[in-house]
């Protein structure tokens, strides 16, 4: 048998409009497990400026063709050639005309949950990058834009709900216990935007009424008996629609907004137009099945999806490059929406340290790629943490330079010149050129090169003009096929504190546009520290030569929370590195009382921001200490001198720790709410902190909490350390916990994903003992990535284990999922992204695993671009 071949590289530099137009479609679905029926009717026009109309080729994935029609007339089979993976009509005619295609599609075979699938009963679609083909024969690119209409049949018993874009036109009774539902949306889309649902669902109903004086009908749908879950994510919604109107002057179009919660479901959400279909994880909610990461998880992503509605469906993007578009302008969106939600402090260190331990990561890999990539072999592994949150960062950095002011009247140009478009970056960063009056050709280099940027800071202080000159250099190292790097505009938020007098200089902004300049700071004292990269004004990875002292005076003084955490970071990072270092040498490692002083101090002043005080608590993840060791990474090491700062830092600040945890005010009743779920997190890690000690008390109050807990924010935080820190009882924890919550799978998840992040050698046969345990099935993305992907992802000491056996273990089991959805066994492939850096014995084990998998000759295109690229 012949090696499978890897997908043909797709470019950029080859794009080219589609040859023909989509003006109408219109779709006649007959539901049926195993045998749908899908009509799909269009009028198609020849692109102007064709002379000479070549053939319509058609993109199709495992489909069966019945019948085919031109202009109402049955087609001959010398005119047309069609296969399970294409269609293509060889003479089109000359002027516009309808193309007839009758398929039929197995929804219940369709483990790949791409396409029309069906999950526990319910008929659902998810087209995003390219399911659509899986339905239709059809150009399937977001550049061919079409009005949609939808009937949809089905039997009436199995499926009473029938759903689609757009809005409501028509319902009726069918002979033979059949009944139909027509919907239609007027604003054209691209294929990849439809959707539809059917199922005998429940939901919950509400109304907003828009600036405009749009009265919407709002609807969530769930699987029986969970709608009672289901209120959280309705009220987040009227907030995001309220707020997108408030903030970005956008209005709802549509006279329904619908979201469908599934339980096997790829992805997070879609955000189909006016019918979002989401992962029920992030629908359902209630105290006892939910913590308060959760609630704000299910807050920011109903917002994410909801926002797509203008920054992503009324203005999609021209082709897949261009994905950043709308990703990483929707994530920009939702992030400011929750820092008005939220604490803005707060979301922006949590936004920072998510984008290091992941998109950092991921830049200094094999799999590192440009936030507009200029190739890809498979378009569904570049769903990636760059394109979304680099992304991001990269609209942030925008705003910062050319000011508030510009990019609100950039983003309302936008809209008004590119609703309806498919549109790309360049037409996007031209708004807001024009608006700002400035040149951003050299700033859009960051959607075409990848990496990340290190910026070294030096001083100089000239004691005669009381001015201390800091001496900038960016550097961005290599990445794969990309050697020759040119600097970037990096917009530089600066300030400094004065330890003398408690305060410096007010917040300016240096914009660093070339390989060295001085950014020089007048008037200031000999003792003034500097404060770089404010509110991390940028993703790069910042160098300054600050003392520990100097350290400490940042996370004391300075008025910028960002940097307030970032340095306690660095003073704790700067241990944690030089105790690994120590570990790996055969010596003790002995942490410095400094960083459990500056932690102490900052938990002693934690009544006025609690949720602050929580992060700035926590001592840096292994994952986050290997990333900035970067080379010849022992994982057993960092986990040895990270649990010994940890004990240092508990057994200095418990008794401050216990006073904490007894006087932070708890509610009588548990609310979701940004200040009860800060009081929350201050508890739970004042608690875990003592107990890393060994603190009799607060071991003790961790068994109780478990017990008594009337939330599950509470309830699982106490497993956590209990389970964690290997205390008497673990396993009855854990046993008692799966008798009460065992009959919801979404709570199982945290179960399964906890046990997976064991740092101990006997967590891989734990693990292989819970894939055949009744609550899991490999086939359930939310149960593989919680248990699979939380032993790879999340428990770098036995992914990496020295004997290789993690990592045969995860390429085993990548293998078996490889063969019924192979999106999500790519993403668990992930996890090798990093296994260059690692010591060499480490290194050679992974790379053996890797070779053996690129060997096998059914991986999926999916999984062979992973292997291949971090092969590479």
């Amino acid at each position: 048998m012949l090696r499978t071949r890897a997908a043909p590289i797709v470019k950029l530099s080859d794009y080219s409009p589609p040859a023909y137009a989509a003006g109408r479609v219109e779709m006649a679905v007959q539901l049926h497990p195993t045998d749908t029926l899908v009509e799909v009717v269009t009028t198609y026009a020849p692109r102007h400026g064709l002379a000479v109309p070549p053939p319509l080729e058609l993109d199709g994935d495992d489909l069966t063709l019945t019948e085919i029609l031109l202009d109402g007339r049955q087609l001959g089979a010398d005119a047309y050639e069609a296969g399970p993976d294409g269609l293509l009509l060889r003479s089109p005619p000359a002027g516009p005309f309808t193309l007839t295609i009758r398929t039929v599609v197995n929804p219940t075979a369709n483990t790949r949950l791409m396409g029309l699938y069906r999950s526990n009963g319910v008929y659902c679609t998810q087209c995003e990058a390219d399911g659509f083909r899986r339905i239709s024969y059809f150009q399937d690119r977001p550049d061919v834009m079409a009005v949609y209409r939808v009937r949809l049949e089905a039997d009436k018993a199995e499926c009473p709900v029938l759903l689609a874009n757009g809005n409501p036109i028509e319902v009726g009774d069918l002979p033979d216990g059949r009944h139909f539902a027509v919907w239609d949306d007027p604003h054209p889309k691209p294929c990849y935007l439809f959707a539809m649902v059917g199922g005998d669902l429940a939901s919950i109903h509400d109304r907003f009424r828009t600036s405009q004086g749009r009265d919407v009908a709002l609807g969530i749908y769930v699987e029986r008996g969970k709608e009672g879950q289901a209120g959280y994510a309705m009220q987040a919604l009227k907030a995001s629609m309220l707020w997108d109107e408030k903030v970005f002057g956008l209005a709802y179009d549509l006279d329904v907004f619908n979201i469908v919660a599934v339980s096997d479901f790829n992805m997070g959400a879609m955000e189909n137009k006016g019918l979002n279909i989401f992962n029920d994880k992030y629908v359902l909610a209630s105290p006892d099945t939910a913590t308060d990461t959760d609630y704000a998880l299910i807050e920011a992503i109903i917002a994410h999806e909801y926002f797509h509605n203008w920054t992503g469906n009324r203005i999609t993007c021209r082709d897949w490059f261009q994905l950043c578009l709308k990703e990483g302008l929707t994530v920009f969106r939702d992030q400011e929406f929750t820092s008005d939600m939220r604490s803005r402090a707060v979301k922006r260190i949590m936004d920072a340290r998510e984008l290091k331990a992941r998109q950092f990561v991921e830049d200094a890999g094999p799999l590192a790629h440009a936030v507009r990539p200029g190739a890809y072999r498979e378009i569904n592994n570049l769903y990636t943490a760059t394109v979304y949150e680099k992304g991001a960062e990269v609209i942030r950095m925008l705003k910062r330079i050319i000011g508030d002011e510009a990019f609100e009247s950039g983003m309302a140009l936008y809209v008004r010149r590119h609703d309806g478009d498919a549109a790309t970056i360049e037409q996007f960063i031209a708004c807001f050129a024009e608006t700002s009056g400035t040149s951003l050709e050299h700033f859009s280099r960051w959607y075409a090169q990848a990496g990340t940027p290190k910026v070294t800071a030096t001083r100089s202080y000239d004691a005669v003009n009381r001015t201390l000159n800091l001496t900038l250099r960016q550097e961005t190292p290599p990445t794969p096929g990309d050697t020759d790097k040119k600097p970037q505009v990096i917009p530089v938020a600066y300030g400094a504190v004065s330890p003398a007098f408690g305060r410096g200089l007010p917040e300016g902004l240096f914009v660093l546009d070339r390989d060295e300049a001085v950014l020089a700071l007048a008037d200031v004292g000999p003792d003034v520290v500097p404060s770089l990269l404010r509110g991390f004004s940028a993703p790069v990875n910042l160098e300054l030569d600050l003392t520990d002292d100097e350290l400490l005076t940042l996370a004391r003084l300075d008025t910028d929370p960002f940097n307030r955490w970032q340095s306690l970071q660095m003073l704790a990072m700067r241990q944690l590195k030089a105790l690994t270092a120590a570990c790996r040498a055969g010596g003790s490692p002995n942490p410095d009382p400094s960083v459990p002083a500056a932690i102490g101090a900052v938990l002693a002043g934690s009544r006025n921001d609690p949720a602050f005080a929580a992060l700035a608590m926590s001592v840096p993840g292994e994952l986050d200490i290997a990333r900035e060791i970067g080379t010849d990474v022992d994982t057993d090491a960092i986990f040895i001198a990270r649990r010994t700062l940890r004990r240092a830092v508990g057994s200095a600040v418990a008794d401050v720790a216990m006073e904490v945890y007894r006087d932070t005010p708890v509610a009588a009743a548990y609310t979701p709410d940004a200040s009860s779920s800060g009081r929350r997190a201050l508890r739970n890690a004042a608690l875990d902190i003592a107990v890393a000690a060994g603190h009799r008390e607060a071991t003790a109050l961790a068994r109780r909490q478990f017990e008594t807990a009337d939330n599950m924010t509470d309830r699982f935080a106490a497993l956590g350390i209990l389970v964690h820190g290997n205390l008497d009882g673990r396993e009855e924890a854990l046993e008692a916990f799966e008798r009460r919550h065992g009959d919801s799978p979404l709570v199982m998840d945290k179960w399964f994903a906890l046990q997976a992040s064991i740092a101990e050698a006997a967590t891989l046969e734990r693990v292989r003992g819970l894939m055949s345990h009744h609550a899991f099935s490999l086939s359930n993305p939310n149960r593989a990535r919680s248990l699979i992907g939380g032993f790879a992802m999340s428990n770098p000491t036995q992914f990496n284990r020295a004997d290789g056996a993690g990592f045969e273990f995860v390429a085993e089991t990548v293998l078996k999922l490889d063969e019924t959805n192979p999106q999500v066994a790519a993403r668990i492939m992930t996890a090798f992204r990093s296994w260059r850096t690692l010591e060499p014995g480490r290194r050679a084990k992974a790379k053996a695993t890797l070779e053996q998998l690129s060997g096998h000759t059914t991986l999926s295109r999916d999984v062979r671009d992973i292997v291949d690229r971090s092969l590479s």
